[in-house]
């Protein structure tokens, strides 16, 4: 009798066992994607600021991994997010630069986000901030996998600002120097709300784009003025997400990553951010409109203190994500152009491929396969009539040696300069036929005002 229960108990303890594990290996991550706007290489402390303090996102990467040579999919808004989130260069989706309050397009319907991937998997999804890809109802984040919404759908430049809940508007008033902190009070509250569940959260900043604003708390508190107190204010926000998880006993089970959308907006000079070392800034495809701060943080999965100076871009993200929550039935089965990064996260391996197409305007203008960039020649890139960036010939650089883009090598080495530009031709036929670029602007009929002004002058002229 004894032996009997000591083998039942024995078969019981197999079986327990056995559902540990089978729970175990089920328990899908969390992820929390935390997007700034217009964030320069320069502006975070683990990437070289000084006067700039960001102790909560210098922790996730010192805690966690460092990407140094990660980048956005266009130097502007909208492609970039268009991006980040389908996993695809923007060009498949004809989105070519940004949307407008004006705009009657938006992100198409037939692109699988990865949102709507995870809600098919059975995740909570959720974007607070800015979302810039469509203000019509069928283009905004309801429609496209996310079961909650609150922010501002575009740049807070823009005409317009209001903040939407779901598909309606919450509120016209948009104080915005309380912007960041009512999308961290949201974020928190979603975090305390779904810690029974797998959940996607992203929270899309709509800071430090220009005009900038921060909270009476953080106002002239940094040492780089007003911009610096809005960047510092953003490491209070990631480091509330952080304390959230914790708190909720989630942050061994969430992977989080921390970015930027492009560049920061140099024209606007101590408002614009800095670009660090790099060249230029948003808007160009030079390093410092398209490389951005990036930093993963997953602690018991990725070991502290990881550095990752190979290429690796937000293209990547959706097939890493996909990856690790186990989502490839409900992904896309268009064409992705991102890598699985996993072995990257993990420290166990490289990124799969090493070429990435510098985009602007839906043209590729720059190319890079391992350490070496071609940038094909550009005309003068203007501000009304102020040229922001002169134009330049056909370059080459080696990034490794060079991250500043301050040396040409094309003379000294044309022949690697050829050998980039028969790749770029081979990989152009690997993207193949895109569609035609979304119209993301009308030109208005201003006729009336020309004609007013014309009679105008006229009975000015005496006539």
């Amino acid at each position: 009798m004894r032996k009997a229960f000591i083998f039942v108990l024995s078969g019981l303890g197999i079986i327990l066992s056995a559902f540990a594990a089978r729970a175990q290996t089920a328990r899908k991550p969390n992820i929390v994607v935390i997007l700034a706007d217009d964030l320069g290489y320069g502006d975070i402390g683990t990437f070289g600021a000084t006067d700039i303090r960001t102790p909560n996102i210098d922790g996730l990467a010192t805690n966690g991994l460092k990407f140094t040579s990660f980048y956005a999919a266009s130097p502007v808004c909208s492609p970039t997010r268009a991006a980040l989130i389908t996993g695809r260069y923007p060009r498949r989706l004809g989105i070519d630069h940004v949307f407008f309050p004006e705009s009657f397009t938006g992100i198409p319907s037939g692109e699988v986000t990865i949102a709507e991937a995870l809600k098919g998997n059975g995740y909570r999804t959720a974007i607070f901030g800015k979302w810039h890809l469509g203000h019509h109802r069928q283009f905004l984040p309801l429609q496209n996998g996310f079961d909650e919404y609150y922010g501002i759908p575009y740049s807070n430049d823009m005409m317009g600002v209001a903040y939407l809940r779901g598909n309606e508007v919450d509120s016209i008033k948009v104080n915005q120097h309380y912007i960041t902190q009512t999308y961290t009070k949201e974020a928190v509250r979603f975090i305390d709300e779904n810690k029974s569940k797998h959940f996607f959260l992203y929270i899309t900043h709509n800071m430090p784009h220009v005009p900038i604003y921060a909270s009476p708390k953080f106002e002239g508190k940094s040492k780089r003025g007003l911009y610096g107190d809005v960047i510092e204010e953003l490491d209070w926000s990631v480091g509330e997400v952080v304390k959230a998880l914790k708190k909720n006993g989630l942050e061994e089970n969430t992977l989080v990553v921390f970015t930027s959308d492009n560049g920061p907006w140099l024209i606007f000079d101590v408002e614009g951010g800095s670009a660090g070392p790099l060249r230029q800034g948003k808007g160009t495809t030079f390093e410092g409109g398209q490389r951005v701060p990036t930093v993963a943080y997953w602690p018991g999965k990725i070991k502290p203190g990881l550095v990752y100076d190979d290429l690796a871009s937000h293209l990547d993200l959706y097939p890493t994500i996909i990856s690790l929550t186990g989502s490839q039935k409900t992904q896309t089965k268009k064409p992705l152009d991102g890598e699985d990064i996993s072995p990257v996260l993990f420290g166990t391996g490289k990124r799969k491929g090493d070429e990435f197409a510098y985009y602007s305007n839906g043209i590729i203008e720059a190319y890079r396969k391992g350490d070496w960039k071609v940038r094909l020649p550009q005309k003068d890139v203007k501000a009304g009539n102020a040229v922001i960036v002169p134009a330049t010939d056909t370059l080459l650089f080696n990034l490794k040696a060079d991250v500043g883009e301050q040396n040409n090598l094309l003379k000294s080495n044309p022949a690697k300069a050829k050998e980039l530009l028969g790749s770029l031709e081979i990989y152009k036929r690997k993207i193949g036929d895109t569609p035609p670029a979304l119209v993301q602007r009308m030109p208005s009929d201003d006729s009336h005002i020309k004609k007013r002004a014309e009679r105008a002058a006229g009975k000015n002229n005496g006539k």
